[in-house]
């Protein structure tokens, strides 16, 4: 299949970054600290996609330590293991942001940065939300769901916002930024407290507050974990508002209609109309085998970004519909026909059952999800590298001074 038209091609070439940050933890502190002290750490000679590789691999080490010490989510893993997820984490928040920064040091600031970055950025937020399930000892279940589809809207939503705004617009609180720390924080946390078993207790009883008359009883029993989620929601709500009013105004600044934008949100809502309803439908994978689940539903939101970020590159119009749902069609009604047939007497039987072929189609999703997601991957790098003739990890072409040009110049003459 192919992802960019030929017809669409030169305008790569026209590709200028835009982007506007309002976080102050950004400008006074995050900022000045890449800028003179860790972007010298980088060599000229390294490429700026190497840089946001390398940063990756600090958090794939730190899913394959999950992996191993609380595969299911609810077990307390040694210190060390949450104190390496929040370095790694830091490390990768690092390699991202200063990769931008080498691009234009290095002079190969291009549209295949912007999907690169985006890309990764997409894989990582499916990690960290299982990393983070693991951090506060969520087990497989739907907190951890909820905290899935909370990250996975605010990446969609800032990246449908980008589209239509032509701007990537980071607010005063954003995922890239104070979210990452604040996760840096919860594992730092949860390694001096000797485990995600502390984010179970009453936050309000933790902290000293006695329970009150005035204080309703499921207010004070809300634990740490549930807090921070009720805080994501507050989050999520007010990004998704600014984004949806930052994306109208841009259009009617244009002359455009604003409901043709609100059309594109519909290709998430109907994935996470999809998953809570399989889920549902099939208790044995949400308790049992939430983790490959997730990697799926993880990929179908990445599928969906990166089309976004190709049709913005090329200037396309906004890709609408997923391939990758399309197997989550089929399993929702496959396990619709019993649940029927239980409650009102109609239905039809499933082809699947609730046993080991129901697992098995869980991994066949995650395996086509990996298979179409990693074409498109290497058909869009492959193609824009070489339309603008460069290479993806290194440097084709290392830049050199007009000065320099015109000394080797005279000393040729």
């Amino acid at each position: 299949m192919v992802y960019i038209r030929q017809d669409k091609l030169p305008k790569l070439k026209e590709y200028k970054y835009s982007g506007v940050d309002h976080s102050l933890v950004s400008r006074y502190v995050l900022k000045p600290f890449y800028t003179h002290v860790v972007i010298n750490c980088f060599p000229m000679w390294m490429a700026p996609n190497l840089i946001t590789t390398t940063g990756f691999m600090f958090v794939v080490a730190n899913f394959l330590t999950m992996l191993w010490y609380t595969p299911t989510l609810d077990q307390d893993c040694p210190p060390w293991v949450y104190a390496s997820w929040a370095i790694g984490l830091f490390l990768y928040q690092t390699f991202d942001a200063v990769d931008g920064s080498q691009a234009r040091r290095t002079h190969q600031s291009g549209p295949l940065g912007e999907l690169f970055d985006h890309g990764v950025d997409a894989i990582n937020t499916s990690l960290e939300v299982l990393l983070f399930s693991a951090a506060m000892n969520l087990g497989q279940g739907w907190k951890t769901v909820l905290t899935l589809f909370a990250s996975l809207m605010t990446f969609y939503v800032q990246t449908w916002e980008e589209y239509h705004t032509h701007t990537l617009t980071l607010g005063f609180i954003s995922g890239p930024v104070e979210g990452i720390l604040t996760l840096c924080i919860v594992y730092a946390l949860t390694a001096y407290l000797g485990g995600g078993s502390f984010w179970q207790r009453s936050m309000l009883a933790s902290i000293g507050i006695k329970n009150y008359d005035f204080i309703p009883n499921i207010l004070y029993d809300l634990a740490w974990n549930e807090w921070y989620m009720v805080y994501g929601g507050i989050v999520l709500v007010f990004n998704t508002i600014s984004s949806c009013q930052n994306v109208m105004e841009a259009r009617r600044a244009r002359g455009q209609r604003t409901r043709i934008a609100m059309l594109g949100l519909l290709t998430f809502a109907a994935a996470w109309t999809l998953i809570p309803a399989y889920l549902y439908l099939q208790p044995m994978i949400l308790r049992q085998h939430l983790v490959p689940f997730i990697f799926y539903a993880g990929l179908v939101n990445a599928y969906s970004v990166g089309r976004i970020i190709i049709s913005h590159l090329t200037k396309s119009r906004f890709p609408r519909g997923n391939v990758l749902i399309y197997p989550l069609i089929y399993g929702v009604a496959d396990s619709l026909g019993p649940w029927l047939q239980k409650h009102i007497g109609v239905g039809w039987p499933s082809a699947l059952g609730n046993d080991v072929y129901q697992v098995a189609f869980v991994f066949m999703c995650l395996g086509l999800a990996i298979g179409v997601h990693g074409s498109f991957v290497i058909d869009v790098i492959w193609t824009i590298c070489d339309y603008l003739d460069i290479w993806c990890l290194t440097i084709k072409y290392p830049y050199q001074p007009v000065e320099e040009n015109a000394e080797k110049d005279k000393k040729g003459q």
